[in-house]
């Protein structure tokens, strides 16, 4: 018995880790409002619960993922800070219940305080079709801590990063 050749791939070979690799598993790239930064997150059928709504867990994850290109991409002034960054604390409130077919979802995301080394993220979520100035179905509230892993210490946000943030001050 003889065993095939692997076939080459149609698409051409990326690194996984890559940041286009990474723009098309989670939201969109965003885009700034009056509101806030808006992004677009696709809902999987695994994010629901047994009662046919996204699971708590599952929307935590998809506010991390909204985070992503807000905060971490290469064209961000506050992409050093996915070298270290952490939560400190969350507060997730449901106003409404969001089901998978009404993906993707939209996060608006805003900074409601900037300090030294933590700012606090403010997160309106509403599902697909839901106009910006309707109630939103979701509200959250992360607290951040730039941080050095190396010194595993706080990091001082540097003021390019700080003015980024706090131009989405609500």
């Amino acid at each position: 018995m003889t065993s095939a050749a692997p076939q080459p791939s149609a698409r051409p070979s990326e690194d996984p880790h890559s940041q286009s690799q990474r723009r098309s598993l989670f939201a969109d790239d965003g885009r700034s409002t009056e509101q806030g930064f808006l992004v677009q997150v696709p809902v999987r059928w695994s994010d629901m619960d047994v009662f046919a709504h996204i699971n708590h867990a599952r929307m935590v994850t998809l506010l991390e993922e909204a985070r992503i290109p807000w905060l971490f991409y290469d064209d961000k002034p506050t992409a050093p800070m996915r070298a270290g960054c952490l939560v400190a604390d969350l507060h997730v409130k449901y106003q409404g219940q969001i089901r998978h077919d009404q993906s993707p979802i939209a996060v608006t995301m805003f900074t409601t305080r900037v300090r030294a080394v933590d700012f606090t993220v403010g997160y309106e979520v509403r599902p697909y079709g839901v106009g910006p100035d309707e109630k939103p179905y979701v509200v959250a509230t992360t607290q951040l801590v730039s941080f050095d892993i190396d010194t595993q210490r706080p990091r001082r946000i540097p003021a390019e990063e700080k003015d980024y943030l706090k131009s989405f001050l609500r």
